[in-house]
């Protein structure tokens, strides 16, 4: 039995490795694509109903930037240097070439520079189809799974005549399925995060996360399941850190050395990274239309984010919803450089947690960060007073 364990920590150990040179990768080339799937369609962050690309045989992958490797060089010539980091890299890979095997790239208007990025991509990659995916910033207005449902089933027309194939019922409710599944999964390695944070980091919860934006949904539903079991099978102490949560990386996706610097100090027990792949909280119905499943899936069984104005979710109360769920102890509040949306949110959420007596820590980043030293110095300082604080 022993031996088992071992070779099960052995495979998460390769399968996390693995994830994260997918984090560096482009998109698969069309020659490399799966079975079943006849090109890969981008999308930008928050949320993108991937079953319905997935369902016309497109395989969905998140565009979540250029990192901190990307050099720019064309595209200051298209937006202002005021700009978020991600779209600005993530117009210059359009710009550069390294996504034009993509069949087409989605965008929404999560905010000003966001929604503009299809004009940028229409003008210059023609060849690509460039659309905005309009979602309602406020799901509380009557008619809004409506309207949702008539904008997913004009996005499943695009998407299938640049496939050239059908995205039929069937083949919908196969996707949500498929993405149900996915979803329970991932609810289980947060769940393991919240009850054993020593046995699994958010950095490596983020690494398995994020390989879903380069491989379908069915190849990540296995790879997650290995890697579970990987993780129940680890044998590490715990350690006395404190327990907090991680809020801000919504959008842009905050360095992994970031992660990494708040690992070695606390132990995360939720965060809202890669919101956009967890945005349904429960399983969309497997009966009836397909596309209305979504639709109100979308509206009633979502999740909470700065993009979205939802009077069943304030920006308050959903923090400490994180917070007392998780069983944390203080919050990291985080918002990305440039980023309107987040920093607005990161000075309510600074006032209400004044206001209860909950410990924060704010911090600010930009996905082309290179240099963390003072940062490590700000969460090791800030770890060790929460710890002589309940000491």
């Amino acid at each position: 039995m022993e031996t088992q364990g071992l070779d099960r920590e052995a495979e998460l150990d390769e399968i996390l490795e693995y994830c994260n040179t997918l984090r560096q990768s482009p998109p698969p080339a069309d020659d490399a694509l799966p079975d079943g799937f006849t090109g890969t369609l981008g999308h930008f962050p928050v949320y993108f109903p991937e079953e319905v690309a997935h369902a016309a045989g497109l395989l969905p992958v998140n565009l979540l930037g250029g990192g901190n490797k990307l050099e720019l060089k064309h595209a200051d010539a298209h937006m202002g240097s005021f700009i978020c980091s991600i779209c600005r890299s993530t117009t210059e890979m359009g710009l550069n070439g390294q996504l034009k095997g993509l069949k087409g790239f989605i965008t929404h208007p999560i905010c000003d520079a966001a929604k503009h990025l299809a004009g940028i991509w229409s003008r210059n990659i023609p060849d690509q189809l460039a659309q905005i995916l309009y979602l309602p910033q406020n799901p509380n207005t009557p008619g809004a799974i409506r309207f949702v449902a008539a904008e997913y089933q004009r996005l499943r027309g695009e998407l299938e005549r640049r496939s050239g194939r059908e995205a039929t019922d069937l083949k919908l409710r196969a996707s949500i399925q498929a993405y149900n599944r996915n979803r329970a999964l991932v609810r289980e390695l947060y769940a393991l995060r919240r009850d054993e944070p020593w046995k699994v980091s958010c950095t490596e919860s983020y690494l398995l996360l994020r390989a879903r934006t380069r491989i379908p949904c069915e190849a990540h539903n296995d790879l997650l399941a290995r890697a579970l079991d990987g993780i129940r099978a680890r044998h590490r102490p715990a350690q006395d850190k404190p327990r907090v949560v991680f809020v801000g990386g919504f959008c842009e996706q905050p360095p992994l050395e970031m992660l990494e610097a708040i690992d070695d100090n606390c132990y995360v027990v939720d965060d809202d990274l890669l919101i956009g792949l967890r945005w349904l909280t429960a399983d969309v119905p497997g009966t009836g239309d397909p596309i209305w499943a979504l639709a109100e899936s979308f509206v009633q069984r979502c999740a909470a984010s700065p993009v979205q104005h939802d009077e069943r979710k304030t920006k308050e109360a959903y923090l400490m919803e994180m917070i007392a769920s998780s069983k944390a102890e203080a919050a990291i509040v985080t918002a990305a450089k440039f980023c309107e949306p987040g920093l607005d949110e990161q000075v309510a959420w600074s006032k209400h947690l004044d206001q209860v007596g909950v410990q924060y820590l704010v911090l600010e980043f930009e996905e082309k960060m290179t240099s963390f030293e003072q940062m490590a110095m700000q969460l090791e300082t800030f770890a060790e007073s929460l710890l002589f604080a309940t000491a």
